[in-house]
């Protein structure tokens, strides 16, 4: 089955996931809880251990409306805005009782000065996730409400499993 978030299938990720397990620290959000707020500044990246997590935005009205997952064996961050001190546009919510690899945005920012590496890997990861948000984007036009929701139901057959039907507002 192929993965929500296509940029996780680079092989460059996989660096990610090593700094936040080795580096990082393990901590656990309860549903409901937030790993990024609306209106504040991102303060860590993480690799989700286990659980699932959920991108919001709120319309004028205060609708919720899911914009995005995470779940187990992948990445949350605001990204790449907390590497550049901006403040969040949306929120991160666990959906479920969550275990994160947390690792502080402040730490990559700093080594960044010093390690090419670790820029090069930044740059990298910014421009997979660029790929896959021009990607689904370009679907929003090119593709029915429909054909989205077909094609994410049979990419994903456990995904309303993880979050409930009225989570498909990214359609």
């Amino acid at each position: 089955m192929e993965k929500f978030n296509t940029y996780i299938e680079h092989p460059e990720i996989e660096r990610w996931r090593d700094l936040c397990v080795n580096d990082g620290e393990l901590c656990q959000y309860s549903k409901g809880e937030e790993f990024v707020s609306i209106g504040s500044v991102a303060r860590y990246i993480g690799y989700v251990k286990s659980g699932t997590l959920k991108y919001v935005v709120y319309d004028e009205l205060g609708k919720e409306h899911v914009c995005g997952f995470s779940s187990e064996g992948e990445f949350v961050a605001d990204w790449p805005f907390a590497l550049h001190g901006e403040k969040a546009k949306l929120a991160i919510i666990a959906n479920s009782t969550s275990h994160i690899y947390r690792f502080p945005v402040k730490e990559i920012v700093e080594r960044m000065k010093t390690d090419t590496e670790l820029s090069e890997l930044v740059a990298k990861s910014t421009e997979l996730v660029f790929y896959q948000t021009y990607d689904r984007y370009i679907a929003l036009y090119c593709q029915s409400p429909e054909i989205r929701y077909s094609n994410l139901i049979d990419n994903h057959p456990d995904l309303f499993e993880l979050y409930s039907l009225g989570k498909a507002t990214l359609l």
